[in-house]
Parts: structure tokens; C-alpha cells; sequence
């Protein structure tokens, strides 16, 4: 659903959040949501890191082993169940950690942000790719359109019912969250949870979003709340 979501363009999005980790050449990379570990398997197709993956879904865990066996890389890739907003893992053991589609679905996404810094060693890297609201007002209304029509469409093409509320479900939600959330808030709350140089890249006319930021040499923030 997500390469359908994306218009196709899911992979590159994830290639533009895996760079913003990649230059700091981690040894060690956490990606939380990792579902059918894709986002795991391009990290270390990428990088000669070791990458764990964490979910808190046991049958996209399952699956995702299954694609680690597939592709070889039992050694290298190691799937773990937990959830983002209580990781299973000591202060700083990541030198790197990445995201993807996570903030909608949890309760409190500052304190999750906050958390998954916690993890991450001073001087490392953090990324995201979440999907986004197009700021552009025309390609808004088309954003809106495809999302209320074509998408829950699409789902029930690619899986039945189950997959048309999936895809009737996703607009509605995007757009409550930053209604929620907005963007500004996002970047606070990264600088918050002790990332500096946080940066991010509106993708595809602004339906994707991919943010980064570093963490900080003495692992603090810079106070707390969204702006």
C-alpha cells in the first residue's frame, strides 16, 4: 500500500532517508516499524552495518524474517518485537537509527521522538520517512482526491475489503495527524529529544517527507514542547 500511496516512489523516499544515515558509517543501525524489514534489508545492502529491526506486530516479524532468510542476511539483520515508544535497548546503543510511518499510529509522538533519540549514541544519526499533506493548495485538491477515491480503489484491487478500508483509512488519517502534529512541531521535537542540524526534504510534490537530524554531543535537548 505504501508503493501505491506513493505513486510508486516509496523506494526512492527510502533511499533519500538511508543517505542521511549512511555518511556517518554506522556499525550499528535500529530501524523501528521495520514491518517485512525492507527498510532493514536496503540498509544493509547499503552499509556494512549490523541492523536491527524492531516491531510490534509478530506477523510482520514473521514475515520479515522470512525476507532476511531469503536474501541471505541471517547475520547480518536481526529482528527484535517492541514497540517505538519503549524500546527494548540501553541508552545509546545505536549508532544510527531510522523510521518509517510511524508517528501517525502512536499516541504521543514528541515523547516517541524523545525516545528513539535515547537510543541513539552522541554524535549519531537519526532519519525518517513519513507520509505527508502536499503544501501546495493545487496539488492538495489532487492529493485529496486520489487519497478519498482512486486509493480506497486501488487497496480493494490489491487485497479485497480488508484493503479498501486500508486505503479509505490512510488520507483521512495523514491529515488528522499534521492537523495534530504539524510539521513545525515535528522539527521541535526532534531538537527537543537532543538532535541538532535536523533537516528535512519534501519528496514528490510533497506527499513524502524525509527528516534527519544528529544526535548531540552531550545526548541533551534544547528544551521541551512543539513550536
Amino acid at each position: 500500500m505504501a508503493a501505491v500511496l506513493s505513486l510508486g516512489q516509496d523506494q526512492r523516499w527510502r533511499r533519500e532517508m538511508i543517505d542521511h544515515v549512511a555518511g556517518i558509517e554506522p556499525a550499528t543501525v535500529l530501524d523501528v516499524a521495520t514491518g517485512p524489514a525492507g527498510v532493514a534489508l536496503a540498509l544493509a545492502n547499503r552499509i556494512g552495518a549490523r541492523i536491527t529491526g524492531v516491531d510490534l506486530s509478530e506477523e510482520m516479524l514473521r514475515r520479515g524474517q522470512r525476507n532476511v532468510i531469503d536474501a541471505g542476511m541471517e547475520e547480518r539483520v536481526s529482528l527484535v518485537l517492541g514497540q517505538g515508544e519503549r524500546l527494548p535497548f540501553p541508552d545509546a546503543a545505536f549508532d544510527a537509527l531510522t523510521f518509517t510511518y510511524l508517528l501517525r499510529y502512536v499516541g504521543h509522538p514528541a515523547a516517541t521522538i524523545t525516545e528513539l533519540a535515547r537510543v541513539v549514541r552522541p554524535g549519531g544519526a537519526m532519519a525518517s520517512l513519513e507520509f505527508a499533506v502536499p503544501p501546495s493548495r493545487f496539488w492538495r485538491g489532487w492529493w485529496r482526491l486520489y487519497t478519498s477515491a482512486v486509493l480506497p480503489l486501488a487497496g480493494a484491487a490489491l487485497g479485497g475489503r480488508p484493503w479498501f478500508e486500508v486505503g479509505r483509512f490512510l488520507g483521512p488519517n495523514i491529515t488528522a495527524h499534521y492537523r495534530q502534529f504539524p510539521v513545525a512541531a515535528t522539527v521541535s521535537a526532534w531538537e527537543a529529544a537532543g538532535l541538532t542540524d535536523v533537516g528535512l526534504r519534501r519528496m514528490s510534490l510533497g506527499g513524502g517527507i524525509v527528516m534527519w537530524g544528529r544526535r548531540t554531543a552531550d545526548g541533551r535537548g534544547n528544551g521541551s514542547g512543539a513550536r
